[in-house]
C-alpha cells in the first residue's frame, strides 16, 4: 500500500532540495545584493538626515519668522509708520521694539518706512530711538530687494543678502507692514549667515552636502558660500546661483523641477532621485519646509558616506543573501509543482461554480489535504446550488417590495417639496418689498437669504405721514419651523403696532413680547424648546431728522465711510425665558450716513482657512469700506464678500441685512 505524503512532508522535502540546489547560483547574486543594500541604506540615511535637518532648521527660523510677523503686525508699529514724525508714537514704538530685539535670536531688528523710505536698524550696540541708517533709493541696485518685496504678492520673504551699507551679511526675514490694503513699509530681523551655516548646514558627515533652495531653485544656503544666490529671496538675482546649473543633463534638471513640485504638494514627505552634481553621481533627498517656503536638499555620495561597515558586513550579507536566494529558489520551484498547481486547478473550478456552472468537474482525488479540500468543496457546491434556487425566489419577492416602497417614497417626497415651495411663496408674500421700493427706492437695499427654501428671518416696513418704521426679525430655528414662527411673529408685531403706535419701537417690542408669550403655552416657554426671536426696529422721523431705535439682541450700525457706530439693542430676545427691558435710543439723522440692521446669520457664517465665523470686526470693516457707495452696489459687494469668505463651507443660518440712507 502506497504511503500518503501530507503537505508538511512535501514542503520539508522541497525545502531540503531547494537548499541543496541554491548554493551554486547564489554566489553570483551576492555582489548585486550588496549594491542593492547600499542603495537601500543610502536612501534611508538620506531620508532621515533630511528630515532631521529640516526640523533643526524649521524650529529656530520658524520662531524668528513668527516673532517678526508679530513685530510687523504690532499696532504700535503700524501707528508709528502712519505718522513717522510723531514723537509720542515714535517713543511708544521704540519702547516696545526693545522687547522684540531682546527676543530675536540675532538681538536686532529693522524697520523701513514706506513714505520716507528710511531704513532703521537696531542691534545690541545701538541705542533705542536711533536715527535712520540710510534712505533707500529706487535707482540704487543694492536697494532693489526692498522694492521687489513691497511690490510682490507675498506678505513675507526670507532673503540671503549682503547689506554693504550696514556691513552685514545675513539671512533677512522681511515682513510687509500693512494698514488694510496700504503698504506702510517693511519690518523684520536677520540671522547671521555664518552662524546659520555653522549651526544647520556645515556637518561632520563625509559625503553629505545639505543645502537650502528657494521654490525657483535659487540656492539660499550652502556650505560653500560662493554658491549662494544672494538677494534671490526678494525676487532678485534671477538665473544666478541656481541648483540647476550644477546638474549634468537637461533630463536631470527637469527631474529635479518635478521633484520640487512634488515636495510642495507633499510637504511631510521626502523625494528621492539620482543626479550628477558637478559631474559626480549623487543621491538627492528633497523635502519642503512649508512655513519658510524653502526646500532642503541633501546630496549624498554613496561611496564616500559611511553607510556600512564593510569589514564585517560584506561577509555576513554575502552569506545571508546566498542562503536566502538558494532557499527561496528551490522552495519556490517545489511549491509550484507540489502545491500551487493543484490549488490553481481547484481555484479555476471554484470560479466556474461561483459563476453558476455547477456541473464543473473538480480536480481528481488525491491522498493529501488538497484531495480532502476538493471533496469538501464538492459537497459545499451542491448545497450552494440548492440554496441559490431558494434565494432567487426570495430576491424576486424582496425586489418587488422595494420597488413599490421606492415609488411611494418618491410620491411622498414630491408632496413635501410642493408644500415647501408653496410655503416659500406665502412667506415671500408677507415681505414688504413693494412698499420699500415705492417709498425708499434706491435709498435702501435688502439682503434676504434663507438657509433653506423657507426661513426664520423676515423684515417689516410701515409708513405714516411721510415717516416710516423699518425693522428685521430673526425667529428661532430655520427651515419649516422657522417659517412657521415668522407667521406668529408677524401677527404679533402687527398687533403691537396697532396697540403701541408706529413711532415707539420699544413699546412695540414690549407689546410683541407680551403677545407672543400669550400665544404660546407657558410650559412651552419654560422648557428648552426655542421660541424666542431677535428683533431690531427703527422709527425714522424725516422732518425732525432723527431716528428712534430699539432692539432685542440686534444692533443698529451706522457709517459714513470713515467711522462706524454701533447702537446695541437689549441683551434679551423676545419671548425669552426671562423677560427683557426694551428702551428707545434717539439718534440724529446726519446727511451722508448709511444705517444697517443685520441678523446674526451674516456675523456667524463660518468660513476662512479655519472655519471661524465672519465676526463683528470683519463686518465693521465691510461697512467702513463701502458705506459711501450706492446702496445697490453695496448689496452686491456684501454678497460677494460673504461668498468669498464662506468658500466651501455651507450656509449655517438665515441671513438678513436691511440698509437705508436719507440724504
Amino acid at each position: 500500500m502506497a504511503a500518503n505524503w501530507g503537505l508538511r512532508s512535501k514542503s520539508v522535502l522541497a525545502l531540503l532540495l531547494a537548499c541543496m540546489l541554491a548554493s551554486i547560483p547564489a554566489v553570483l547574486l551576492g555582489w548585486r545584493a550588496m549594491e542593492e543594500i547600499r542603495q537601500h541604506f543610502g536612501e534611508a540615511y538620506a531620508r532621515n538626515f533630511t528630515l532631521l535637518h529640516r526640523e533643526r532648521i524649521l524650529a529656530p527660523v520658524a520662531r524668528e519668522l513668527a516673532l517678526a510677523r508679530r513685530f510687523a503686525d504690532s499696532q504700535l508699529t503700524r501707528q508709528w509708520l502712519l505718522d513717522e514724525d510723531d514723537p509720542q508714537r515714535r517713543a511708544r514704538f521704540f519702547a516696545e521694539a526693545e522687547g522684540y530685539r531682546r527676543d530675536f535670536r540675532d538681538q536686532s531688528w529693522f524697520v523701513i518706512a514706506e513714505p520716507s523710505r528710511s531704513y532703521y536698524f537696531v542691534d545690541a550696540e545701538a541705542a533705542a530711538g536711533a536715527q535712520p541708517r540710510y534712505r533707500l533709493d529706487p535707482a540704487d541696485p543694492e536697494d532693489a530687494w526692498y522694492f521687489a518685496s513691497v511690490g510682490g504678492q507675498a506678505t513675507y520673504n526670507l532673503n540671503v543678502n549682503v547689506d554693504h551699507k550696514l556691513g552685514e551679511t545675513k539671512l533677512w526675514i522681511n515682513v510687509l507692514v500693512r494698514e488694510g490694503a496700504r503698504v506702510l513699509g517693511l519690518a523684520g530681523t536677520g540671522l547671521d549667515l555664518s552662524d546659520f551655516l555653522a549651526d544647520f548646514l556645515v556637518g561632520r558627515d563625509n559625503g553629505v552636502t545639505p543645502m537650502i533652495l528657494a521654490p525657483d531653485g535659487a540656492i539660499q544656503a550652502h556650505p560653500d558660500r560662493s554658491r549662494i544666490a544672494y538677494s534671490s529671496g526678494a525676487g532678485q538675482a534671477a538665473g544666478a546661483g541656481l541648483i540647476f546649473d550644477l546638474l549634468g543633463t537637461p533630463a536631470e534638471r527637469e527631474a529635479l523641477r518635478a521633484a520640487l513640485r512634488r515636495a510642495e504638494a507633499e510637504p511631510d514627505g521626502v523625494q528621492i532621485l539620482h543626479a550628477r552634481i558637478d559631474g559626480q553621481p549623487r543621491l538627492l533627498a528633497l523635502s519642503y519646509i512649508a512655513p519658510l517656503r524653502w526646500h532642503l536638499l541633501t546630496a549624498v555620495d554613496l561611496h564616500a558616506a559611511r553607510l556600512l561597515d564593510q569589514n564585517w558586513l560584506w561577509p555576513l550579507l554575502g552569506t545571508l543573501v546566498v542562503l536566502l536566494a538558494a532557499l527561496l529558489l528551490g522552495f519556490a520551484y517545489a511549491m509550484e509543482r507540489l502545491l500551487l498547481q493543484p490549488l490553481r486547478s481547484l481555484k479555476q473550478s471554484a470560479k466556474a461554480i461561483a459563476a453558476g456552472h455547477y456541473a464543473t468537474s473538480l480536480p481528481p482525488a488525491r491522498g493529501d489535504e488538497i484531495g480532502e479540500l476538493s471533496a469538501a468543496f464538492a459537497s459545499m457546491a451542491a448545497q450552494v446550488h440548492r440554496h441559490t434556487a431558494e434565494l432567487e425566489g426570495k430576491v424576486r419577492e424582496r425586489t418587488h417590495a422595494l420597488e413599490q416602497a421606492n415609488r411611494e417614497m418618491v410620491a411622498a417626497h414630491k408632496q413635501i417639496d410642493d408644500s415647501i415651495d408653496y410655503a416659500s411663496l406665502i412667506q415671500r408674500a408677507i415681505l414688504p418689498d413693494r412698499q420699500l421700493a415705492a417709498s425708499l427706492g434706491e435709498h435702501h437695499f435688502v439682503l434676504w437669504q434663507p438657509r433653506d427654501v423657507v426661513g426664520g428671518d423676515f423684515y417689516v416696513y410701515r409708513e405714516s405721514e411721510g415717516n416710516c418704521l423699518l425693522g428685521v426679525v430673526d425667529c428661532a430655528g430655520h427651515g419649516v419651523p422657522g417659517a412657521l414662527m415668522t407667521m406668529l411673529a408677524r401677527a404679533a408685531i402687527d398687533h403691537a403696532i396697532a396697540v403701541a403706535g408706529v413711532d415707539d419701537p420699544a413699546a412695540i417690542l414690549r407689546e410683541t413680547d407680551r403677545t407672543v408669550r400669550g400665544m404660546l403655552r407657558e410650559e412651552q416657554v419654560s422648557r428648552a424648546l426655542a421660541t424666542n426671536m431677535d428683533a431690531g426696529l427703527v422709527w425714522v422721523d424725516r422732518s425732525a431728522r432723527r431716528l428712534r431705535f430699539a432692539g432685542a439682541k440686534i444692533a443698529l450700525y451706522a457709517s459714513d465711510g470713515h467711522e462706524v457706530r454701533e447702537y446695541k439693542g437689549a441683551r434679551r430676545a423676545l419671548a425669552d425665558k426671562r423677560q427683557g427691558e426694551y428702551t428707545n435710543q434717539d439718534i440724529e439723522l446726519p446727511s451722508g450716513w448709511t444705517f444697517y440692521l443685520c441678523t446674526d446669520g451674516f456675523l456667524d457664517q463660518a468660513g476662512g482657512e479655519h472655519g471661524f465665523g465672519f465676526g463683528s470686526r470683519r463686518f465693521v470693516d465691510l461697512l467702513r469700506s463701502h458705506a459711501q457707495r450706492p446702496l445697490a452696489e453695496q448689496a452686491e459687494r456684501f454678497v460677494a464678500r460673504l461668498e468669498a469668505y464662506r468658500g466651501g463651507h455651507p450656509q449655517l443660518d438665515d441671513i438678513t441685512v436691511l440698509s437705508f440712507r436719507f440724504d
